[in-house]
Parts: structure tokens; C-alpha cells; sequence
């Protein structure tokens, strides 16, 4: 396993086992779905954003709270237009 794969199974891992289970049914389809294709400079930020406390991180990506500046942008952008995604996923379960 080359050591972008291994970055990429470490970040997807990540993304479905957060503990807050919200969280997780949007960051780690999210992570399956993308890591593979995003740059190694939004490979970074997704590793810091997974750093961020769940609460935060989740009111950012549904928009219930402001998104910092640091974390405002495209990757930011991608998880939003995911979030729909995946509650449509959710509510036809």
C-alpha cells in the first residue's frame, strides 16, 4: 500500500467513526466518495477539519452556525452540497 492509499484509508476511517453519528452519516460517505480525487492541499484541510470538535464541524456544514474563514471555501462548498445528498439518504432509508 503506497502511502497515499494509506493516508486516504486513515482519512476515511476517520470521516465514518467520529462518535457523533450525525456527523458520520455525512463526513464518512463523503470520504468515500472523494478523498480518492480531492488535492493533496484539500487532502490537508479535510485532515484539519476532522480535527475540529464534532458540534462545530457539524453546525458548519449545515449551516447552523458561521464557518470560519479558515475553513470557508471549496472543499467546505463540496461537504454542503453533500449534506443534501446524504439526508435524502437518510430520510428514504
Amino acid at each position: 500500500m503506497s502511502s497515499n492509499e494509506a493516508r486516504h484509508k486513515k482519512l476515511k476511517l476517520r470521516a465514518w467513526r467520529r462518535g457523533f453519528r450525525e456527523a458520520d452519516l455525512i463526513l464518512g460517505p463523503f470520504a468515500d466518495l472523494h478523498v480518492s480525487s480531492l488535492s493533496a492541499a484539500d487532502l490537508d484541510l479535510f485532515e484539519v477539519l476532522l480535527d475540529q470538535p464534532d458540534h462545530d464541524l457539524y453546525g458548519w456544514i449545515l449551516e447552523r452556525m458561521p464557518t470560519p474563514a479558515a475553513f470557508d471555501g471549496p472543499l467546505m462548498d463540496r461537504l454542503k452540497a453533500y449534506r443534501d445528498i446524504a439526508h435524502k439518504a437518510i430520510g428514504n432509508g
